[in-house]
């Protein structure tokens, strides 16, 4: 009697499951989409870092793979992307009291436009934004530049991703 429970239980549970197909464990729902274009980002800031462009546009591209079953294509995506670095901007956020910076702010905004060739209602354009913070005595370099770069590009594709794809 147990196992015939235990296999109903089993049955009821799994078709539930499967009959909800659109169901990602990503949190996206990408539809009836299979392909995504991501254009290079270029960099339109006043400040130009050179390698924020290329980092930024594959991030990007490299969380999209990960997290859907969307293939990357060159043209014609069912879900594309493209915009602009639009700022880079350093600002101090603390002072001393010697009236000097304690801690700095790096700023990157990009403008994105997304298209949904599926679901026109989807398509959105927004600035994206976030910020690393790091000490005053501390060049905006190397491995400080790293970090905040890996931070800054993480927040920002991931609130992308989430606009896009997870409608949060």
């Amino acid at each position: 009697m147990k196992k015939i429970l235990y296999t109903i239980s089993l049955v009821i549970g799994l078709t539930t499951i499967i009959g909800c197909g659109a169901y990602s464990f990503t949190g996206g729902n990408t539809g009836n989409a299979k392909t995504i274009q991501v254009d290079f980002f270029p960099n339109q800031a006043p400040i130009i870092e050179p390698t924020l462009s290329q980092k930024f546009t594959q991030d990007l591209q490299d969380l999209f793979t990960r997290q859907t079953n969307l293939t990357l294509v060159n043209t014609g995506g069912d879900l594309h992307f493209s915009g602009e670095i639009v700022d880079y901007r350093i600002t101090p956020m603390s002072a001393t009291a010697q009236q000097t910076a304690a801690q700095n702010r790096l700023t990157i905004s990009v403008n994105v436009n997304f298209v949904n060739t599926l679901e026109e209602k989807d398509n959105f354009e927004k600035r994206f934004s976030f910020y690393y913070d790091y000490g005053a005595n501390q060049q905006l370099t190397g491995s400080v530049l790293e970090t905040a770069l890996d931070e800054i590009l993480e927040r920002i594709t991931q609130d992308i991703f989430n606009a896009s794809v997870a409608k949060w």
